[in-house]
């Protein structure tokens, strides 16, 4: 073969390369090279190099070398958009327009660069170049309009969906969208004209269906947009769906007997669907017929096939209504179909929970609504009203820390859980955990929530407390009543702790003093108010209080006990202070020094 020959076949083959990366690039597909095809590459290259520069003139040399540059640029330039590095990729893709300033792709890449990182003004005149040296690629003229959607012009990005979707058949698919411009733009004739391009191209369909009607309801309508609703239910007989929806634009312009009509005639043909037996019960009682109303919600609800979650949202609507002996018998049917059908279904329970909770039976209630979790824990409202309902005097913390976790771990960004699991935490003086929980409720909360910041402050107050870790604690408290100074918990434990310390007595005193006169019949604060006196020396007046915490507590705690024969010692009546450090000696919160002061009938800090 000769120098010129061998020329013609690289250039042939160099040319065509170029082209199916070029072409491959602007429609997003890949283009694989194999070795086989470097090695061909490689070949000619060499010998070119020997042969071909001698035959060729200047001119051609010098544009086959443009050519080849401006595709190695090009081939960079996708790999670097493809990676993500939307910098080089602008380089390449830019020093590949500079050697084929023609290529649409080119300008096609570029635009895309811009269009991924947000800059749609930049991006236009790329995609606008690209889409008038190539009319017929589609997706340089989709990308137009994107970027014209994206300027908030959506009558420009129409303009090029319309003649993508007007000249041809292939791109039918693009007619919804067009339609949405026109409706955003209350253009609603020509969405309708485009509506009806699509429906002619695909037949009755739904989107299109819908759409119509929605706009000749806009446009007050009312026949064609029932026109439009008749031709689906005509297409797709026996869809309760598309009846359902007919029946909605009847009642909601005020023809209820023609909605029932319809319900009653689709029932008739179809007597099986729960959908339109329940779309009965509306229309009747809406009428005011309750008794035949209740009858077609009863055979709704015999039907599995109802969804477990229309049948939860009735019944909650149904127990909403007034009291009557009527409607507890209704609820009694509803709630045994539902609980005999859907037995473990997440809503169904917690209805019926709802319906516990309303009678006034909380724990009924509870349980319930913990069956519920148990098929569902996805539910932060249903769990945040397990755990508040289960706090109180004879809480079971080890239970109730079963939902605190689930919601933490459920919900791991909602402070509220965090919070409950910390005070939980610190009932069951598991207090380095329970500093773990409050800590990350506040960091979580980042003070938008005050209440919650200033009960938080208030619980990890006292649980650094109990670690040892005393100015900490004050230091929370404080936080604490800055939020909240009349919080009657965060006062009479800080006056506590205060008072152990012997303390801040002043302070101490104060803040227990507040407490007492809005609780006068409290005893824990009294008895907090007694301890603080007593630090202070004020033993007549500490006994005072003493006397009046043990008064209004029918069942006084160890601790109690021990600090009214401690006070009572202290006034002169040692005899009276050992009768009360008996009665608090089997009590598991009086104090190590109790047995002490039995034996002796001394007082012992």
């Amino acid at each position: 073969m000769n120098a010129k020959g061998i020329q013609t076949i690289f250039q042939a083959f160099t040319q065509k390369a170029l082209c199916l990366c070029l072409i491959a690039a602007s429609q997003k597909i890949r283009v694989r090279i194999t070795p086989y095809i470097f090695l061909v590459l490689a070949f000619f290259s060499g010998i070119s190099a020997g042969i071909s520069q001698e035959k060729l003139s200047r001119k051609e040399a010098k544009l086959q070398e443009t050519q080849l540059k401006g595709s190695r640029y090009f081939i960079e330039g996708e790999k670097a958009l493809v990676l993500g590095d939307f910098e080089k990729a602008f380089f390449y893709l830019k020093k590949a327009k500079e050697f084929s300033p023609e290529e649409p792709a080119i300008s096609y890449k570029i635009a895309e660069v811009f269009v991924r990182t947000n800059q749609a003004e930049k991006a236009l005149p790329f995609a606008e170049e690209a889409a008038l040296a190539d009319p017929e690629n589609k997706y340089y003229a989709l990308m137009v309009a994107e970027i014209y959607t994206n300027l908030k012009q959506p009558l420009k990005a129409a303009e090029i969906l319309d003649r993508l979707t007007s000249d041809t058949e292939k791109n039918q698919q693009y007619n919804l969208d067009l339609a949405s411009i026109y409706l955003q733009a209350g253009e609603f004739d020509k969405a309708l004209v485009v509506l009806d391009r699509a429906e002619e191209y695909y037949g009755v369909r739904e989107p299109f269906t819908l759409q119509k009607q929605r706009i000749y309801l806009r446009k007050n309508n009312l026949p064609k947009a029932l026109e439009e609703g008749e031709r689906l239910m005509e297409s797709f007989p026996g869809n309760p769906n598309y009846v359902l929806n007919q029946v909605e634009i009847l009642y909601n312009n005020g023809r209820l007997e023609d909605a029932l009509k319809l319900v009653n005639e689709e029932i008739s043909k179809y007597p099986n669907q729960p959908e339109l037996r329940m779309a009965a019960y509306s229309l009747l009682k809406e009428k005011g017929q309750n008794e035949q109303a209740n009858s077609f919600l009863i055979t709704a609800f015999e039907n599995p096939d109802l969804d477990p979650e229309v049948k939860s949202k009735t019944f909650v609507s149904v127990l909403a209504e007034l009291q009557t002996q009527q409607r507890d018998k209704l609820l009694d049917q509803m709630e045994k179909l539902m609980l005999d059908l859907h037995p473990q279904n997440a809503m169904v329970l917690e209805a019926v929970g709802e319906r516990r909770k309303k009678e006034g039976n909380m724990s009924a209630a509870i349980d319930f609504f913990k069956k519920s979790l148990q098929a569902d824990s996805k539910n932060a409202s249903l769990l945040e009203q397990v755990i508040l309902n289960s706090f109180g005097e004879n809480a079971d913390f080890n239970e109730l820390e079963k939902f605190t976790v689930l919601g933490v771990d459920e919900f791991p960004e909602a402070p509220e859980f965090w919070f409950y699991d910390g005070v939980v935490k610190s009932a069951q003086k598991r207090d380095s955990l329970a500093v773990n929980s409050l800590q990350k409720s506040l960091q979580l909360n980042a003070g938008k929530n005050a209440q919650l910041s200033q009960v938080a402050f208030g619980s990890l107050g006292n649980s650094l407390y109990n670690l040892g870790a005393k100015d900490s604690a004050y230091v929370y408290f404080d936080k604490a009543l800055s939020l909240n100074p009349n919080d009657e918990q965060v006062l009479n434990n800080y006056a506590y702790f205060l008072s152990l310390d012997k303390k801040n007595l002043d302070k101490a005193k104060a803040m227990a003093e507040k407490v007492v006169r809005k609780y006068p019949n409290n005893s824990t604060y009294l008895d907090t108010y007694a301890w603080v006196l007593f630090q202070m020396g004020l033993y007549e007046e500490a006994l005072k209080s003493m006397e009046n915490a043990i008064r209004y507590d029918p069942k006084p705690s160890g601790v109690l006990m021990e600090h009214y024969g401690d006070i009572l010692y202290h006034v002169g009546k040692v005899s009276d202070a050992m009768i009360w450090w008996k009665k608090a000696e089997n009590d598991p919160e009086a104090s190590d020094k109790l047995s002490k002061k039995i034996k002796e009938g001394k007082y012992y800090e």
